[in-house]
């Protein structure tokens, strides 16, 4: 047998997922739950909104906990995705506030780097259904290369077509924004409450 050298691997287009637990979760997500229900409250269908939302602009201190972490974590990703300079980014963040059978549909985040999630409160599961392969309150993203799912092999992360996660209170997800994803509904009186965002890069001007 002729010997050709060291074979090579190299990982093009990689997509990465980022998952980690904030600091200080517990006591800020006390009293950012209380904050978003409040809001939601007053503000007539706040979820649906999330257009005219802002949430990263109030100055509540909880607030700003979680914009800095967020901003953190969006550097950190971009240091773990090979870029040796900090991008110049503008992070815009919304309040979700899902109560009882609410879910959202398949869908993307266009017109933005990045997208996330921040779990303030991930209420546990009744168990008051007669199906087994409903996931409550988990979040799936799906493999986003055309038909590379005729090669689907369950438990293998480069071909298992769909990753599927149940977040944790304290829990932040980062994501490339062209991934489709979509989440499960609620199936607990207790609301689902959650702080989602996409992350754009400005652009610089020449000259």
């Amino acid at each position: 047998m002729t010997q050709t050298g060291d074979a090579q691997f190299q990982a093009l287009w990689p997509t990465f997922f980022m998952s980690l637990t904030l600091p200080g979760a517990e006591a800020a997500n006390a009293v950012l739950s209380a904050l978003f229900l409040a809001r939601d409250e007053n503000v007539d269908g706040l979820t649906e909104r999330y257009l005219e939302q802002d949430v990263f602009a109030d100055q509540h201190p909880a607030i700003g906990w979680l914009k800095q972490c967020t901003e953190q974590a969006v550097f950190d990703y971009a240091a773990r995705s090979g870029m040796d300079y900090r991008p110049d980014i503008d992070v815009q963040g919304w309040v979700n506030i899902n109560r009882q059978g609410d879910y959202h549909n398949l869908h993307n985040h266009p017109h933005a780097w990045l997208s996330g999630t921040y779990y303030v409160a991930v209420p546990a599961q009744t168990g008051r259904t007669h199906r087994s392969d409903l996931n409550p309150n988990a979040i799936s993203f799906f493999d986003p290369r055309a038909q590379a799912n005729m090669n689907a092999v369950k438990g293998d992360g480069q071909f298992d077509p769909e990753y599927r996660r149940l977040p944790k209170a304290g829990e932040l997800f980062l994501w490339p924004s062209f991934l489709h994803h979509l989440v499960h509904p609620n199936l607990s009186d207790e609301p689902r409450v959650s702080v989602s965002f996409n992350v754009v890069l400005r652009r610089k001007r020449l000259g």
